[in-house]
C-alpha cells in the first residue's frame, strides 16, 4: 500500500504547500478574480486553488517511480496545464463561453490523439459490449471521448458554487475510481496511482475549501477535476456508466438547469442561479448543510456503483435519476412559495 500512500502524501503535502506559498502573493495583489453577482464570495477569498491542484499533480506524477509517463499520461498532464492557463485567465476576466468551450474540445481532442480512447462500451441493458475500435468508428470513440471530456468539465464546474461542494463530489468519485481499479476485471495499479495523486491534491485543496473558504477551485480547479474524473474513468477500463452514477447531482443538476435555459428561450452557456445549491441556498440551507447532503448521496451512489454490475448500476441510475428530478421539482414548489409570500 506503500506505493499508494506516498503519492498521496506527495499530492496532498505540495497543493498545501502551493497554497501557502501563494496565498500572499494573492492577497497581496487582492486576487479574488472577478466580481460576479451570481457568486458568494466576493474579496478575501482566493481563486488558486486550481493553481496548486495542478501543479501538485504534476510534480508527483514527475516524482514517482512506479509510473511510466506515457502518451496517454502525457496527454493527460499537457491538458490539465492548459486548462490551467485558461481557467486563471477566465478567474482574472471572464473568456466568452465560446472561446472557453474551444479550449475545452481542443484540450479533449488532443489527448484523445495522445491515446486515450474508448475502444468500446457496455450495452447497459444487455450487458455486452459494442466495440468502437473499428473502422469508421474511430471517429466515434473520438466524438464520445471529446463530448464525455467537455461534459464532465462543465458539470464539475456548473457546481462550483458553494464552499467545498466540487471538491468534495470530485473527491469521492476518485476515491470511488481508486477502489475500482482493484477490482479483477479492471486490475490497474497504474490508475490506482494516478487516482491517488489527484486525491491528495484535491484533499489538500479541500482543507483550505471546506465552508468558510479560504480558498476556492476557480475555473481552473474545477476544470482540472472535472478532466480528471473524465480521463481517469476512461483510464479505468472505460468505466463511465460508473462515473455518471457517481456524479449523478452534477450531471442532473447540467441537465435540469439547461432544460431550464431552454425552456425560458435563454443561451444554455449564459450563467444563472438555477443551479439546485443555488436555489437549496434560497430556502433557507446553510452552505455546510448543503455539501454534506451532496456528500452523502453521492457516497452512497457510490457504494452501490462498486458493488453492482452494468443491470444493477442501470437500475441505480433511473431510480437516483427520478429521486433527483423529484427533489428539483419539491425545491422550486417551496421556493416559489417564498417568492410569492
Amino acid at each position: 500500500m506503500l506505493k499508494y500512500l506516498s503519492p498521496f502524501l506527495e499530492a496532498f503535502f505540495s497543493t498545501v504547500i502551493i497554497i501557502m506559498l501563494i496565498s500572499p502573493l494573492a492577497k497581496k495583489i487582492s486576487w479574488s478574480g472577478r466580481g460576479v453577482k451570481r457568486h458568494i464570495h466576493k474579496a478575501g477569498v482566493y481563486r488558486i486553488g486550481g493553481i496548486a491542484m495542478v501543479l501538485a499533480f504534476n510534480l508527483a506524477i514527475f516524482l514517482n517511480k512506479e509510473l511510466i509517463i506515457t502518451p496517454e499520461l502525457l496527454g493527460f498532464m499537457v491538458a490539465s496545464i492548459i486548462l490551467m492557463f485558461v481557467g486563471v485567465r477566465d478567474d482574472l476576466k471572464e473568456i466568452f463561453w465560446k472561446m472557453q468551450l474551444f479550449f475545452q474540445m481542443a484540450t479533449a481532442a488532443l489527448i484523445f490523439i495522445m491515446g486515450v480512447r474508448i475502444y468500446y462500451v457496455t450495452n447497459p441493458l444487455t450487458g455486452g459490449v459494442i466495440n468502437l475500435d473499428l473502422g469508421n468508428t474511430v471517429l466515434i470513440s473520438l466524438a464520445i471521448v471529446v463530448f464525455w471530456i467537455v461534459f464532465v468539465i462543465n458539470a464539475v464546474n456548473w457546481i462550483d458554487g458553494v464552499d467545498g461542494l466540487s471538491g468534495g463530489i470530485s473527491l469521492i468519485s476518485i476515491g470511488t475510481i481508486f477502489f475500482l481499479s482493484f477490482k479483477p476485471e479492471v486490475n490497474q495499479p497504474p490508475v490506482a496511482i494516478i487516482s491517488s495523486i489527484v486525491f491528495g491534491a484535491i484533499l489538500g485543496f479541500l482543507i483550505f475549501n471546506f465552508n468558510p473558504a479560504k480558498i476556492i477551485a476557480g475555473t481552473s480547479g474545477a476544470m482540472f477535476m472535472g478532466l480528471s474524473l473524465a480521463v481517469l474513468a476512461i483510464f479505468s477500463g472505460t468505466k463511465i456508466a460508473t462515473a455518471i452514477l457517481v456524479l449523478v447531482i452534477p450531471i442532473i443538476d447540467f441537465i435540469w438547469v439547461v432544460g431550464e435555459r431552454l425552456k425560458n428561450k435563454r443561451s444554455i452557456f449564459r450563467p444563472d442561479n438555477n443551479h439546485l445549491h443555488h436555489k437549496l441556498l434560497e430556502i433557507g440551507w446553510s452552505q455546510r448543510k448543503i455539501a454534506i447532503y451532496y456528500y452523502v448521496v453521492t457516497t452512497i451512489v457510490a457504494l452501490v456503483a462498486l458493488n453492482t454490475r452494468i443491470i444493477g448500476k442501470s437500475v441505480t441510475l433511473i431510480v437516483s435519476v427520478l429521486i433527483m428530478l423529484f427533489i428539483s421539482l419539491m425545491t422550486n414548489r417551496r421556493l416559489d412559495r417564498i417568492r410569492k409570500s
